[in-house]
């Protein structure tokens, strides 16, 4: 296969594993997350959470990207391999090529939904819908649950979410510096541009209407960051906060390890771990946190926006701000921006998703990049159909429950296991520290050996307790017809099935002899 792939320059990888770890979630999710459990005083368990689950699983990952490099792997294939010595480890590590894949087919549909809204703010398709309740008609016809005037089905989302697959395609085909990298030095600075802009008009806002005082954007800051105290006995909370530190990292999907075994053997881990980690927070806390909630309490009042909240984070972000920008003086250009910035998170994001299996294909199999992309538009293609034609019927819940959720977190669970237990502490602590500028404190030894694991145990039991107990229960079906029943299972048996696809490819690759993955 010739000599491997490398990171052209050190701010390019920094911008890369930003990107992956700067998502949607910045920006929609952390926001309202942040709203509901404590304002201010949720700050306390998320940054307690980013001490003792985030930062040393993330240094974790990196550290095992960097090792299977080394062996000349890009996937948790053959590093499990090496670590487990034997074929159970090469089955275990397959899900970290076919669980992206999993969550990358319809992750693209909600990255699709963003880039049509920035050409709908362009165009103003939507100003003139005032109310929340047809802003809603509008998104929900757009996604083809409920036909309206502005749309009779899907069909303008599967032009856009074509566009996506496309575009994602054509940076994942030209590889790691030519594609990945030159996408971050572009979207990440982009990204930032345009956060900072909404900002600055968000503060400049003030009170908009000066008969009601008490709608202002102060007024939304202090919703978002006065603490609730009383908030912090409520264990929800601290598991709220851990729950959005694993995801806003990015950490368990199988693409840190990807981007890390691009570096050289002795790159230090440590600082550029923390410089992903230090942007990726600057972006969630700074200034996610100052311009959905904000603005909505400034524009809809405090009731409404706590309402909203409580609905989702896609309430937040396709139906009242949409409402908010044609209230603004030059209202498409910002809600361009809004949806550009949300389209840049994403995608950054996305072909961090793909490039596992790619690296996969490419690597192990012998296929040709360019092949090994169009492969993967056309799973894309397959196994994200369904999201948008079956969205109605649940189908996308159930692929991000069982994916964006319990999935991730057993898998985090699982490769912490092994590599701070089966690879052995020694072993571990020697690959963390090497080539670090600063050694890592020798407190984190213990963290990542007990506490990390007890935390994502913790994380993922409470989860899953949390849901059977519910009266509209994922995993127990509750409360649904059986037609949704059936989409449910139709989602499930998708996951299964590109699980069941990594672990034949992974054979497929070893029967062939592929000395990059036999007789590790």
């Amino acid at each position: 296969m010739g000599e491997r792939e490398r990171w052209a320059t050190r701010i390019g990888l920094v911008l890369a594993m930003a990107g992956n770890a700067v998502g949607l979630g910045n920006f929609l999710r952390f926001p309202r997350q942040a709203a509901l459990n404590g304002g201010g005083a949720f700050m306390i368990p998320y940054f307690t959470a980013l001490v003792i689950i985030g930062i040393p699983l993330m240094w974790a990952e990196w550290s095992m990207g960097r090792l299977a490099g080394s062996y000349g792997h890009s996937t948790t294939v053959g590093l499990f391999e090496k670590i487990i010595k034997g074929r159970l480890g090469r089955y275990i590590g397959s899900l970290g090529i076919s669980l992206p894949l999993t969550l990358l087919s319809y992750y693209c549909c909600i990255e699709a939904w963003t880039l049509a809204y920035a050409f709908f703010s362009a165009t103003k398709a939507y100003f003139g819908i005032t109310t929340m309740q047809e802003m809603n008609g509008f998104l929900q016809s757009f996604q083809g649950i409920t036909p309206s005037a502005y749309f009779s089905g899907p069909y303008t989302l599967i032009v856009f979410w074509i566009i996506t697959i496309v575009l994602n395609t054509w940076i994942i085909a030209h590889g790691i510096s030519k594609g990945i990298e030159r996408l971050a030095k572009i979207a990440m600075p982009l990204l930032l541009l345009f956060a900072i802009i909404l900002v600055i008009r968000v503060i400049t806002i003030g009170t908009p209407d000066p008969s009601h005082p008490e709608n202002s954007v102060a007024s939304g800051f202090a919703f978002l960051w006065n603490p609730d105290f009383s908030k912090l006995k409520d264990m929800k909370v601290w598991l709220a906060a851990a729950g959005q530190i694993f995801f806003t990292l990015s950490i368990g999907m199988g693409t840190i390890q990807c981007y890390a075994s691009y570096l050289k053997r002795d790159d230090d881990c440590i600082l550029t771990g923390l410089a992903t980690s230090a942007s990726n927070e600057f972006c969630e806390v700074v200034l996610g946190g100052s311009i959905a909630i904000p603005i909505s309490v400034a524009f809809l009042g405090l009731a409404t926006t706590a309402e909203i909240a409580k609905q989702g984070s896609f309430d937040l972000g396709f139906v009242a701000m949409p409402i908010i920008f044609q209230r603004l003086p030059l209202g498409f250009l910002f809600g361009s921006l809004w949806f550009l910035l949300l389209f840049f998170a994403g995608i950054t994001s996305s072909v961090a998703l793909a490039q596992p299996m790619l690296s996969f294909l490419h690597e192990n199999l012998g296929i040709k990049r360019k092949k090994a992309a169009l492969a993967l538009a056309t799973i894309m293609f397959a196994f994200g159909l369904p999201n948008i034609l079956f969205i109605k019927n649940g189908y996308l819940d159930q692929s991000d429950f069982w994916i964006g959720t319990v999935s991730l977190v057993a898998f985090a669970l699982i490769e912490t296991i092994l590599f701070a237990w089966v690879f052995g502490g020694k072993n571990m602590w020697e690959e963390l520290n090497r080539g670090a500028a600063i050694r890592v404190p020798r407190v984190f030894y213990y963290i990542i050996r007990y506490i990390v694991p007890i935390g994502l145990g913790w994380l993922l039991v409470s989860w899953i307790w949390q849901d059977i107990t519910s009266s509209n229960s994922n995993i127990l079906l509750k409360g649904m017809d059986d037609a949704a029943k059936f989409y449910a299972w139709l989602a499930r048996g998708a996951i299964i099935l590109i699980i069941a696809m990594g672990i034949f490819i992974t054979h497929i690759a070893q029967k062939r002899g592929n000395e990059r993955i036999h007789g590790l």
